[in-house]
């Protein structure tokens, strides 16, 4: 009889550890470390996926208050985040997503700036969704943009313009 309390107790440990090591797999591959707001971010990288674009405008009126020939261009990276970069800070690239309004995934950039003094440097982005959202951003302190003060020179930041084609 002993040898048969053994053996019983010997298949049960054995089932037990069978079981667990057939469910512990997929415990463990749910067992992601990376935090799950991560992983949205992640994720949604991975839904707006679009080809890269880039536009720019010159200043070419020598009246513009110290911007004459100044350079503005906008590009995206296939992440959907759109850049600015301003020729008096070569090498800077402004991430428009500290905008107010900036949309998630940018498919198109457009830029054009008016040339007085003061003037303004309007900023079009696509939305992957098909809306168009604008920028207008003041020129008037003749200082290059930077990370610090486009959000100041830009107000209000990015709005929807009425009435664009949704794709």
């Amino acid at each position: 009889m002993r040898k048969h309390a053994w053996a019983a107790r010997g298949i049960a440990v054995a089932g037990a550890l069978l079981l667990g090591a057939l469910t512990a797999p997929s415990a463990l591959a749910d067992d992601d470390p990376t935090p799950k707001d991560t992983q949205a971010q992640a994720e949604d990288t991975k839904r707006c996926s679009v080809s890269r674009d880039v536009s720019s405008t010159v200043v070419d009126y020598s009246g513009a208050g110290g911007l004459f020939e100044t350079v503005f261009r906008a590009a995206t990276d296939r992440k959907g985040h759109a850049f600015l970069n301003d020729s008096r800070n070569p090498g800077v690239w402004i991430n428009l997503g500290l905008l107010a309004g900036a949309p998630q995934c940018v498919a198109g950039t457009a830029v054009s700036v008016t040339e007085e003094d003061p003037g303004h440097l309007y900023i079009t982005l696509l939305a992957s969704n098909g809306v168009l959202r604008q920028a207008v951003c003041s020129t008037a302190s003749g200082t290059p943009f930077t990370p610090a003060n486009l959000p100041a020179a830009c107000g209000a930041g990015f709005a929807p313009l009425p009435d664009t084609p949704v794709l």
